[in-house]
């Protein structure tokens, strides 16, 4: 059975130790596929989880099996791939080789389009996607801290991996609709670009009205493409995707009164993206708002926020400077000016209460609707 052998982790950076040390300290067989700095960090430091709720756990590193070298594939019997989305390709190839022919492949990635390409040169075998909901930053000295909280979800299939993988610490559900789940994530996601370019931790950006307009209006844009495409966004919250732009406007007071019941937030919480610029990486950006730009060009939508964040984002890049500390004025841009004008031909946002800005093809604003309140 493939659960008696390994579980390999591929590409164990922050989300991947942080997994595979939850796992290994249940007591199951792990092994990583490790950076040589990874490998070294671990094997002089061990490998500690700490967590938003205060607990942490302590691995020596004879408790796992690390490796740089992908014929670590070659026992496994699951294979959780975490690399990033750009390394998706060169990892399938190496899972190919090295991996036996009945492993499960699971994909704990951002993004929706990696399990298409793990399949695509995988194919023959099990191939499931996943979604993890939380954030995980890499603190140094072997260190990996859960700074969000949330339970992974997995494709549902007859093995009930999910279940199999499912651990005390670390739930992991099956879902019969996880591309929808995918795309959740994804919408959800697109903030990763604003805590990067802001340089604010999560819990103080989502704090602060002002960014969580901004992220309200990106919002929107993903969900307007989305709606065009014919793709319904599912949620691992109890807040459905399609409610998040209302609630994001929300004042202060009531919007973290309903963020306290729905997620746990450690005040020094960071995005993936935030990380990819601090340490000079390339980030996801192509893989998160470029997928929804990808739908809206196909769809006629129009979303020129999105594509300023797209670009702001290539700028840090490129510079190599780290998180740039921008405003949400600076990231609005000129794409504040254009939406506006087309919002006031309809609708006078700020006589709203909510402060909503809405789309040329807008409702009337339900923010302030004592039924759509009472549902929140």
């Amino acid at each position: 059975m493939v659960t008696d052998r390994p579980i390999v982790v591929a590409g164990a950076g922050a989300i991947g130790c942080f997994v595979g040390g939850a796992l290994a300290a249940a007591g199951r067989r792990v092994a990583l596929l490790v950076r040589p700095r990874v490998k070294t960090e671990i094997e002089r430091f061990g490998l500690r989880l700490t967590d938003f709720d205060g607990s942490e756990t302590k691995l020596a590193a004879s408790q796992l099996a690390l490796s740089e070298d992908p014929a670590i594939f070659h026992s496994a019997g699951i294979v959780l791939v975490t690399v990033k989305s750009a390394d998706t390709a060169d990892v399938a190839d190496q899972i190919a080789q090295h991996a036996p022919q009945d492993a499960v492949i699971v994909s704990l990635q951002n993004g929706v389009g990696n399990i298409a390409v793990l399949r695509e040169r995988l194919g023959g075998r099990r191939v499931l996607a996943g979604m993890v909901p939380f954030n995980v930053i890499a603190m140094g000295e072997g260190r990996f801290h859960r700074s969000t909280s949330g339970d992974i979800h997995v494709g549902e299939d007859e093995a009930n991996t999910a279940a199999a993988l499912s651990v005390p610490g670390l739930a992991m559900r099956a879902s019969r609709d996880i591309a929808g789940v995918q795309w959740g994530k994804l919408i959800i996601n697109l903030n990763n670009a604003l805590s990067a370019l802001s340089d604010m931790p999560l819990a103080a950006q989502l704090a602060n009205r002002d960014w969580r307009k901004l992220f309200a209006d990106q919002m929107a844009e993903g969900l307007a493409a989305l709606k065009a495409a014919g793709i319904t966004p599912a949620s691992a919250t109890p807040v459905p995707p399609n409610w998040m732009p209302t609630l994001l406007r929300l004042p202060d007071v009531i919007f973290n009164a309903i963020l306290g019941r729905t997620m746990k937030i450690d005040p020094e919480a960071r995005s993936s993206m935030w990380q990819d610029l601090k340490q000079g990486r390339r980030t996801e950006i192509d893989y998160l708002q470029g997928a929804v730009i990808a739908l809206a060009e196909q769809n006629s939508v129009d979303v020129p926020l999105m594509r300023r964040i797209v670009a702001l984002i290539k700028e840090a890049e490129v510079a190599g400077k780290g998180p740039p500390r921008l405003t949400p004025q600076q990231i609005r841009g000129g794409a504040l000016s254009a939406m506006e004008e087309r919002d006031a031909a309809l609708f006078d946002h700020r006589s709203c209460a909510c402060g909503a800005l809405w789309r040329i093809d807008a409702r009337p604003c339900q923010a302030t609707d004592s039924h759509e309140l009472s549902r929140l």
